[in-house]
């Protein structure tokens, strides 16, 4: 509607009146003119003139955006499609709130300065987590979300029994007198600021993820079995004579995927990747399937899981435990020892796991030959694993797959979730082996159906820009290191040559992770453009149904096309108007989790770190602003130096180089330097590590000096 509308208007030479725009339109679509007519306004796509009629907007100075604001007040404002942000001063956001989609006016084009003229949207999101506290006989909530500059006040009985030092989630009922100021209503208590695990959920809660399932739910879990029932088992293939085993981390619980392989006489690889049947059970309009969409995805919180599914899906009857009967899409290719996948098949299975392998122990059967009791019967099953997955991974590499091969960090916690130590996570060859024969059975899902050119669902990643790429190669250079690459047709093969042309610089870990950070993101779609990173021409996510609501709509799909063929007009116009917006959906969630995470993994590094207040460590800079610089540690913590803490000189960013350099001494600070700094404060709550430079005599932390 809004388009057709649009194109009414800027069709004309001239400015229209109402009822010139509604001779153009059937009855049916005149009862929406008003409401469209004001959104093309607000979106600034039209204008009205002294005269009342409308026309073209055309006033470059305004813009649309997002605002982001700083905790000191003043913010920025997001242009979709423009590099550079626009900054807004304290005095000229106008009541604008964090996450707003505003309306500027840009005041001063070389500065990139604007003012908020109006706010078309308060994108405040409905839900507020914070901390219970009361003032002169009201109640009020301390926001965790200081970009947030609002109040909130709660009445009496809208508490739910809240009493200071709770933390609570809040849902907004509307503001006063178009203030900033707002009433609301707790809806959950959280617990106790200083109770274990308090902390994460409310980051949690921040992102709309909770660890609670709705009544709806509970109930209807209680009509989905405990075990496969017979009848669960027609017309499937039995594979429960098959050698199927699964490989996860120590701790895993909700189990999507196990693999079995053969040698053919060929020559040829017969690899099987069998995934829970999850879309059995889970049913697209039930109340498990619903709230499976509105989570997207799990979350993986420190010492907690907070599951799409509740406990007893995602680590019951659909998790691929040992020696019991389970419900699988199995996806078994077979594979030339060039690592070309040559044919594959995809069909219903029943399946039963002989052994719950870790990566730790299958590590040590493939890397040292050393064989685990309880393995012994795997051993050359896993050796001729491991030959393959090399064979794919060689493929991979040939056709431009980019492995950046940057460090993870692992926050370990104690029984009352207190962190207790930080370590790098493993990357071994177990690690490698699956994740190499789950990238090849998702291709084989994705080309599938792309030859059958249906409505699907894609897991997609952009060719990145060459601005960023420039200004990337731009860096190393000052660094001075040279470094030649082609970008004027960026292929995954130009990010493999970069790489590899820094593989053996000092800095090429921190060089790794800024090179990945001119990525685009990877995110789903229902248009394939192939996915960059993997050089993969056709790629989805099938391997994880369990806990990524894309690859349960993948197993619907795979379910109604290959299985039911269901290949009719209803079916195809059916899923060409859903999957657009699962795609979305999905992507925002992934988005939020993935930010959750973050935050908590930074929250726990803060609380990790407040025991270690004091002490001296020798790290790398990583990042140089105006403002400071960041330091990261061996352990992948990472503090920030004020420039104002930098006392033995007055140091200014010079922007050519992306260093600090001192006025008097010219003594400079830059990205790969290795420096020694003491811990000076740490906020835990904002997951804030503050460090200054060392000096003489300062403790040692000796757990994190390098040798």
């Amino acid at each position: 509607m809004e388009e057709k509308i649009y194109e009414i208007i800027t069709g004309q030479n001239k400015a229209i009146t109402y009822e010139e725009i509604e001779e153009k339109l059937e009855d049916e679509e005149k009862e929406e003119l008003p409401k469209t007519l004001v959104e093309l306004q607000k979106n600034l796509k039209i204008r009205v003139t002294n005269k009342s009629k409308y026309e073209k907007f055309n006033d470059k100075s305004q813009k649309i955006g997002t605002l982001v604001v700083n905790p000191k007040g003043f913010g920025f404002v997001v242009v979709e499609g423009e590099e550079k942000d626009y900054y807004v001063s304290k005095n000229n956001i106008n009541g604008g709130i964090n996450g707003d989609t505003v309306v500027i006016s840009v005041i001063d084009d070389q500065k990139h300065e604007a003012v908020v003229r109006s706010i078309n949207e308060r994108n405040l999101n409905n839900l507020i987590v914070g901390e219970f506290y009361t003032k002169d006989n009201k109640h009020f909530i301390d926001l965790d979300d200081d970009k947030l500059n609002i109040m909130i006040e709660i009445d009496e009985e809208d508490t739910k029994g809240a009493v200071p030092g709770h933390k609570v989630v809040v849902k907004i009922d509307g503001n006063i007198n178009k203030t900033n100021y707002y009433k609301g209503k707790v809806i959950r208590i959280l617990g106790h600021k200083d109770d274990p695990g308090v902390d994460i959920l409310s980051i949690a809660a921040k992102y709309n993820i909770s660890d609670i399932f709705p009544d709806e739910v509970l109930k209807e879990l209680e009509t989905i079995p405990t075990e496969v029932k017979p009848e669960d088992i027609k017309n499937r293939r039995d594979l429960r004579d098959e050698v199927i085993f699964t490989i996860d981390g120590d701790d895993t619980k909700d189990i999507d995927d196990a693999i079995s392989i053969k040698k053919l006489e060929n020559g040829n690889y017969l690899l099987g990747v069998h995934i829970a049947d999850v879309s059995y059970y889970v049913k697209e309009n039930s109340a498990l399937g619903k709230e499976a969409y509105n989570r997207g995805t799990s979350s993986y919180l420190a010492d907690r899981v907070i599951p799409m599914l509740p406990h007893q899906l995602s680590n019951g009857i659909c998790s691929l435990n040992p020696n019991v009967d389970r419900l699988a899409i199995s996806c078994v290719m077979e594979i030339d020892p060039k690592g070309n996948t040559i044919t594959n098949e995809i069909f219903e299975s029943v399946i039963k796991s002989r052994i719950q392998m870790t990566y730790k122990k299958v590590n040590k059967v493939i890397e040292e030959n050393i064989i685990p009791e309880g393995y012994e019967p795997y051993a050359d099953k896993l050796k001729l694993m491991h030959e393959l997955a090399q064979i794919i991974r060689k493929n991979k590499l040939q056709r431009g797959y980019i492995d950046f091969d940057t460090e993870e960090a692992k926050v370990i916690v104690d029984e009352n979730g207190k962190a207790i130590d930080i370590q790098k996570r493993e990357r071994g060859e177990g690690e490698k082996l699956i994740e190499d024969f789950m990238i090849a059975a998702n291709e084989a899902v994705a080309t599938t159906i792309t030859y059958m050119t249906l409505p699907f669902i894609y897991r997609v990643h952009g060719v990145p820009e060459e601005e960023k790429l420039q200004n990337f190669l731009k860096f190393v250079g000052v660094l001075g290191y040279k470094v030649n690459a082609n970008l004027r047709k960026i292929t995954p093969q130009t990010i493999q040559g970069i790489l590899n042309q820094l593989k053996d610089k000092e800095e090429y870990p921190i060089l790794s992770t800024m090179l990945l950070r001119c990525m685009k993101k990877a995110v789903y779609d229902n248009a394939n453009i192939g996915h960059f990173g993997l050089a993969s021409k056709c790629y989805t996510h099938f391997t994880s149904p369990i806990r990524r609501f894309p690859d349960l709509t993948v197993h619907r799909l795979l379910r109604t096309y290959l299985f039911k063929h269901q290949i009719n007009n209803e079916t195809i116009n059916y899923y060409t108007n859903e999957l657009p917006q699962i795609a979305i959906q999905s992507s925002e969630r992934e988005r939020a989790a993935v930010e959750c995470e973050r935050d908590v993994t930074d929250m726990k590094m803060a609380e990790y770190m407040e025991g270690h207040v004091g002490e001296t460590y020798r790290g790398v800079i990583d990042t140089v602003t105006n403002y400071g610089m960041y330091v990261e540690l061996p352990n992948l913590v990472e503090g920030m130096i004020r420039i104002d803490d930098l006392e033995d000189d007055y140091y200014f960013y010079q922007e050519q180089t992306f260093s600090l350099i001192g006025k008097r001494t010219k003594k400079r600070y830059m990205v790969g330097q290795k420096v020694d700094i003491v811990v000076d404060s740490v906020i835990k709550d904002k997951g804030l590590i503050n460090f200054k430079l060392a000096k003489k005599g300062d403790k040692d932390g000796n757990k994190q000096q390098e040798s």
